[in-house]
């Protein structure tokens, strides 16, 4: 800091050296004694010692409150230092203008991002009228080709459900209901509703009662342990899916299916990777473990996957928190 002070003010130091050496040389010419000069000098040096030491640490307190304004100057400028000239004050009020500016365009991106939020969940919610009419209609007749119809019907409601859990993850207020909840209840539901899968693919289902409470939220973790199950009927074409519970408290579903390409492992929770598996079924989106992931995150539970190319994939979710409170 220091350097910086003596940089800022080269160029009166270097006046009072030009001054100086101009009434050495007056003094000189007119042949007066150059102990006067000196002496002036001295003093002078003296004095300009203490005003730049007083000035330094003006510059210093000055320079401080500059890098705490770095943590503030998105959200205000109030506390910007008083300026001490005129082009100080020059480029604090182009500043501050810079900030109107910047706190105008926040509120039109907000103000969008709202509207973009409310049509998304307004169409969200009424697809789902003419999803529950087509499934109904697909229910009258229990054809091998109707049952098909209602797999794919059961994708577009998944695909619905990932939109709303997408945009209810980025508002400022959850729908988080913690309470203890028996973990059977909750992998039931899911295995019920993909039941018809496992039948018409001719996947075995290992799962043993798991005998575990836990505190979470069901309707999330529901979501989590569906796309779990949705991607392991996905890439599996036979053999089994199994479910037991690891101690202490974490839930693992095991596919025998075609695996993750160990380079994919690693980033198979990014936002949009799809990865060798994902070349080659083109309808996959990268988003449902990525958004399993930040859902897991906020209720302080934790997901890993671990996989062999060809022989299958074990996800495990980590139910085993302390962080959670009881609502």
């Amino acid at each position: 800091m220091l350097w910086e002070y003596i940089k800022a003010h080269i160029k009166a130091v270097g006046i009072f050296i030009l001054f100086t050496l101009v009434f050495a040389l007056v003094f000189a010419l007119y042949d007066l004694p150059g102990g006067a000069v000196r002496y002036a000098a001295l003093v002078c040096a003296f004095l300009g010692v203490v005003f730049f030491a007083f000035d330094f640490r003006a510059f210093a307190q000055k320079h401080r409150r500059l890098e705490q304004l770095y943590r503030e100057v998105t959200v205000t400028l109030n506390s910007l230092p008083k300026p001490n000239c005129l082009p100080e004050t020059d480029y604090q009020n182009a500043l501050w203008e810079l900030f109107r500016d910047r706190q105008k365009l926040e509120r039109d991106k907000e103000r969008r991002y709202a509207e973009l939020v409310d049509y998304y969940t307004l169409w969200a919610h009424q697809i789902k009228t003419p999803i529950a009419a087509m499934r109904l209609l697909l229910q009258e007749n229990d054809i091998p080709q109707n049952r098909e119809l209602t797999e794919e019907l059961q994708r577009i409601e998944q695909y619905v459900e990932m939109v709303l859990c997408y945009l209810r993850l980025d508002s400022d207020s959850t729908d988080f209901v913690i309470r203890e909840y028996d973990l059977d209840d909750i992998v039931r539901q899911a295995v019920r509703k993909y039941a018809p899968q496992f039948i018409r693919k001719k996947i075995q289902l290992v799962y043993e009662p798991l005998n575990c409470h836990v505190l979470t939220d069901e309707k999330w973790l529901l979501f989590v342990v569906e796309q779990v199950l949705t991607n392991a009927l996905k890439y599996t074409r036979t053999g089994a899916i199994t479910i037991t519970l690891e101690q202490p408290k974490t839930l693992c579903i095991r596919d025998t299916g075609i695996g993750i390409a160990p380079e994919d492992v690693p980033r198979v929770f990014e936002k949009g990777f799809t990865g060798y598996n994902g070349r080659s079924d083109k309808r996959a989106t990268g988003i449902g473990l990525y958004l399993c992931r930040r859902i897991l995150k906020k209720l302080s539970h934790g997901i890993s996957i671990a996989s062999e190319l060809g022989h299958g994939t074990a996800v495990r979710i980590d139910l085993a928190s302390d962080q959670l409170e009881v609502e």
